[in-house]
This record gives C-alpha cells, structure tokens and sequence, in this order.
C-alpha cells in the first residue's frame, strides 16, 4: 500500500483516510497493542509457545468474519487452521518459460523480457549485478527478490525510480532481482483475471523465473526476498510458502496481518483505490480459507530458521517528513495513517512468530511514514543481514587504480570510487568504478566507457565482443546533440532521442560517406540485428533502415518504401535484400528501389507497390514502365484461381497460364 512520494493523489488521500480510524478501532477494541513510539528491538532468542515481553493481547475475529463452517482466522491453531503449504522451486525451466529480449540500462544493471506462460505475456525483471560481475566471469551470486509497493508501475521499480539503491548494491556481491509491474497484485496468484489480465505472480516469481536466472545469470542456491509494503506482505508469504528456498526475508512497512478485524475491507479499499482491482478476484470472498492460506502472521512459524527482518515507523514526523504544525503530525497524512496500520500489523505478526520461536529483527521506529526514504534507510540497515544469511562477507574489498588507469580516474572524478581492482579483459586490462568502467591496453592506452555508451558496451559484449577495447573516450558530437566513443572496429553513438547504439563495419562506412550523424541517415535507432533466417543484418537510423548481406551490401530503404518492404515481410520475402539504395524518378516525381526479386514503386499520387520479378515485371517493361502508357502499379500483385492480376494508372496486366497480357 505504497504511496509514491510524500506528495499524495487526492485518491489517495481518500484512501488513506480509511487507516487511521481502522488503527484506532483495532487498538480500542484491544485487537492489537500499540508498541510504544520509541520501541526498537532486536532478535530474542525463544522456543516454541514462550511468550515474549512484546507479545499483545490475543488477536480475535470480528463475528461478521467467521458464520457456520467458516474457520475463525484469528483463532487459528494447527488443528483447525488453513494451512499454507510448503512449496519447492523447480531446477528445471517449465515449458513454454523463454527469455524474449535483453535490454542494458547501464553496464551492471540489464532489463530481461522473460515470457510466461502463467502470466500470458512477457515480464519485465532488472537485474543489478554485482561489482565482480566482469571481473570474475565463472562466480556466481546469491540473489535477492526485491519487491515494490501497491502503484508497482509498468516501466521500472519503483526501487530504482525512487531511491539510490543501485549506488548501495553496486559494490555488493549479489544478484538485486527486481520484477517490473505488479500493481495491487501482492504478488500472489489470482483466483480471477485481474482487469482483464493473467495475475499468476507467484508462479512467475518462484516457478518460471528462478531456473532461468539459475541457468543464465550465474545464481546460485543462496536466496533472499524483501519488499516494502505490499511487498512486505508478499515477502513474508512466499518465504512461509517456500522455506527451503529463501534463506531471509524482510518486510519494511508492509502488511502482515490480512485476515484480523477490518483487515480484509482495508485491503480491499486500497486495491480499488489503486488501479480499480477487485480484493476478491485476488483470494475469493473477504476473509475467506484462501485469504488464511496467505495471511503471514497465521503461518510465521513456517520461518523457522529463516533470517528474518521486518520494520514499520509510528507514523509521527521523521527526518524525510515535513511537519504539520500539529504535534508530531506531519503534512504527508496518508503516509502517517498507512504506517499506522503496517506499525499495527507488523507487531501482531512478530508476536505470533516469536510466540513460535521464530527469532524475528523488528524495528519499531519512533518516527516515520510510509514514504520512500524510510524503505531505502530499512533496504541498507537489513543488508548485514541478508549477507551473513546467505553466506558473502559484508565487507567492500579494497580497491585501488594503478597505472594509467589510475591517471584517467584522476583526470576524471565523475566515475566515482573504484568498485574493483584492476583485473584481465581481452587484448588489456580493466578496472570498475561507480559511473563507469577504464580500459587499457598497450596498443589503445587507457580510455573509460561510461552512462549509457557503457550499457551499449556492454550488451555487445565488451571488450569480448566485436568492438574491441575503447580508442577514444567520450566525445560531443559536432552537432553538440550526442556523444560517442570509438572502439577499435566500431563507434557507439549516443543522443537523448534514440539512446545508444554501436555501428560498425560496411553499415558504418556507408554511413560516414553519407555524412555519418549529420547526413541524411542521421543517428542510429536501433543496434545491428542479425537475421535468423537469412545471411545478413539490418541497422534502423533516423533516416531510412540499412540492410546489409554479403551479396548486396549496405543498402538504405526508406519512407513509403519501407513501408510496403516491411509488409511484404522484407528480406525474408520473394524481394529479398535490397541491391540499390533508393532512386529518383523524372516520371511524376516518384521513386523506386531494386531488390534481389523485384522492386518497389512509389508515386506520390499511387503510393508504394512491389512488383516482384516474373511475368507481370516482364510485361510491364515492354511498354516502358512508369514511363509507359501503363503509368505506375495501383495495386499490390493479387492471385486468383486463374493466375495473377495487377492493377496500374493506365490499365492492368493479367497472367494465366503463364502467359502475360495487358489491358
């Protein structure tokens, strides 16, 4: 039940009003006990049944939850409880479970499509690698499954929107596991479509994704999970639901109390509030046996042995809250409600855990709100924890740039602190900073690779791909637009409109002849992909696309003719690779471009047709193409039961029996 900043929507504002008279109605029925403001704990030791000093009241179930047949949640014991069950994640990847795309953010942070077939679609998960990615390529990493709050947005995590996490785990040797959407979601699977869409995240996260990362992405058996609140609630039900997995699990604000008085109204308020989500397509009917099943305080003692942490502020005015001129009141009220109701839930929940001699870290904040700052101060205070559960040192090696590394790290205080010492790459050596990484070899000196240029670097491999080492460093372009850097068989070029993009061999001649950025071409769009299906590559540029095969070489299509290119299915079609770039006609100002099969014309006042190589080709030039009495093709080449039809400004050409005729 995240808000996105201290700066609330009216909606939820609305929303929020909601929790600060559920907290008072709970903590006045004597349903939970408030821990004081200034509470801060630490593990305590118990066995199973001992009670601990911190322990409340006994929660109990309003009537309007519980009617005949139905279990009373909050009365649950192992006798007559829903149980949760003890899952295991697969070794191997499911059926159906590909990746679909790899995109680099930056050089240790790479967005993968992985497609689902629970979820019906691909998802987006980030990955922050560690500082030793590159520099010991065989290692592999213990993970932590990162999750984001009830507005999960659909283009990152909110972790990398909203705080400076990346520059905390970039010195850390673990995989950071972010999935990317999610909103209201809880992470779990639905009983129901969720707006119309396959809400199953919990196959997702711990059926579909875990074997590829394992496969891939050098994880190892090592995991923990964490999440801020609905991702809290989330953290804790899939560690009780899979405990021989996660090795630690935290919660920082999050809800984990979903079944006790008001609990479930309270969830379900805020699901519509944000994104219009029925509660009951998530777990069926409020209060339900599947809303037990996935209640977190009914099952703590699943986390038996497990590393856990939680944390939830009192809701007063802390160090990241403006205050409201009201005593320790600040201006953020949904924050200061919301963290209420995750301060309340969070004690209930580590009552019952200690109650089952789960050893539990809680800290009770004596300020606070639910609010961004707070989970990134919680994300750092519970790392110690998390490496020592998962077995890394929680200690940042030394590092220091020799060299003329050394010299280029000086020149250049922008890259920050050195993550690594100098290591090994091909052809040279490298070493690792914050915002970048320098090269060096004898024959290319020392240049570093940086922002996104470096990200672009990466996904082609460094310096084990087709670039080679950096000869340049990071230059404006004469337009002043972009920048980019020179390897030793190619460029990456870079501006703010089309991100950036390596070019290199026959495609980056040709496009320097042209004038390279400032031509007629301008900067690349896309990188060089490669065809599956046929030899060659195809390069986008603002200005046309470029295709490239060993027989044609670099060839531009653009505009209309692309267009029509492209529909035709472009060289994977009967017109194959194009052997001309695009050439001017005096007829009518119009334009064609050759191809392997055929070719392409275009008018302004036909538009853009293929006509490919054959009879009607053939029939056409003996009376002079476009400049004939036929005029320009009107229509794509049509087959009928009888042969082939094309239309044209003067006429038509129908072939049957493979004989052409023109009328």
């Amino acid at each position: 039940m995240a808000t996105p900043s201290a700066h609330a929507s009216p909606r939820t504002r609305w929303a929020s009003l909601l929790a600060a008279p559920l907290v008072v109605g709970m903590v006045g029925s004597g349903l939970i006990v408030p821990p004081a403001a200034g509470a801060q704990e630490t593990p305590v030791r118990v066995t199973p049944g001992q009670e601990t000093p911190a322990q409340g009241s006994p929660v109990q179930a309003s009537p309007a939850q519980t009617g005949p047949g139905q279990e009373d949640p909050a009365r649950a014991t192992p006798g007559n409880r829903v149980d949760s069950p003890s899952l295991s994640v697969p070794t191997t990847l499911p059926t159906g479970v590909r990746l679909d795309k790899v995109e680099w953010k930056t050089a240790n942070r790479v967005a993968l499509w992985v497609q689902s077939p629970a979820m019906e679609q691909a998802i987006q998960v980030q990955l922050m690698l560690p500082a030793q990615w590159n520099a010991e390529p065989e290692r592999t990493y213990p993970s932590l499954l990162l999750l984001d709050g009830l507005r999960a947005r659909n283009d990152a995590s909110g972790w990398t929107l909203e705080t400076k996490i990346s520059q905390f785990f970039d010195a850390k040797n673990a995989i950071i596991v972010l999935p990317v959407g999610g909103e209201s979601s809880f992470y779990t699977d639905w009983v129901a479509d969720a707006n119309g869409s396959a809400y199953q995240w919990e196959t997702f996260l711990m059926e579909e994704l875990p074997p590829l990362l394992a496969r891939d992405w050098r994880v190892n058996d090592k995991h923990g999970v964490a999440g801020l609140s609905m991702g809290g609630t989330a953290a804790m039900m899939l560690s009780q639901r899979y405990p021989d997995y996660f090795q630690f699990a935290a919660s920082y604000s999050g809800f984990l109390d979903t079944t006790s008085f008001g609990m479930p109204e309270a969830i379900k308020v805020a699901m519509q509030d944000a994104g219009g989500y029925q509660a009951e397509s998530m777990w069926g009917p409020l209060g339900s046996a599947r809303w037990q099943e996935q209640d977190p305080k009914l099952h703590a003692d699943k986390l038996r042995g497990q590393s856990v942490y939680v944390s939830a502020g009192s809701g007063n005015t802390g160090p990241w809250d403006q205050p409201s001129g009201l005593p320790d009141i600040p201006t953020n009220f949904p924050g200061y409600g919301l963290e209420l109701l995750s301060r309340m839930t969070t004690q209930t929940f580590v009552n019952k855990a200690r109650g089952a001699g789960v050893e539990v870290t809680a800290n009770f904040r004596p300020s606070g709100t639910h609010t961004w700052p707070y989970w990134q101060f919680e994300m750092m205070q519970a790392w110690p924890q998390f490496a020592g559960a998962v077995e890394i040192e929680n200690v940042e090696p030394p590092c220091a740039a020799q060299g003329e590394i050394a010299r280029v790290a000086e020149r250049q205080p922008g890259l920050g602190p050195c993550l690594t010492g100098e290591y090994d790459v091909k052809g040279g050596k490298a070493t690792d900073f914050r915002f970048g990484r320098v090269f060096w070899s004898q024959q290319t000196g020392a240049h570093s690779v940086l922002g996104a240029i470096g990200a672009a670097y990466q996904a082609e491999g460094g310096p084990d791909g087709p670039l080679g080492l950096p000869t340049s460093g990071e230059t404006t372009t004469p337009d002043g637009r972009g920048r980019f850097t020179q390897f030793q068989n190619g460029v990456i070029y870079w501006s703010p409109t089309t991100g950036a993009h390596a070019i290199r061999g026959a495609i980056r001649s040709m496009w320097q002849e042209r004038g390279a950025e400032r031509g007629d071409l301008g900067y690349p769009t896309t990188d060089e992909i490669t065809n599956p299906n046929k030899p060659g590559v195809v390069q986008g540029f603002q200005g046309g696309t470029v295709y490239w095969s060993s027989a044609t070489g670099p060839r531009v299509v653009e505009g209309a003719i692309l267009t029509t290119y492209r529909e035709a299915g472009a060289e994977n079609s009967e017109l194959g690779y194009p052997t001309t770039d695009e050439i001017s006609l005096t007829t009518r100002n119009g334009a064609f471009s050759r191809f392997q099969g055929g070719a392409i014309y275009w008018s302004p006042r036909t538009g853009a047709h293929a006509i490919p190589r054959g009879p009607v080709f053939d029939a056409w030039g003996t009376v002079d193409y476009e400049r004939g009495r036929l005029g320009y093709p009107t229509s794509a080449l049509r087959t009928t039961r009888d042969g082939q039809v094309m239309e044209f400004e003067g006429g038509r050409i129908t072939v049957t029996g493979g004989r052409a005729e023109i009328s």
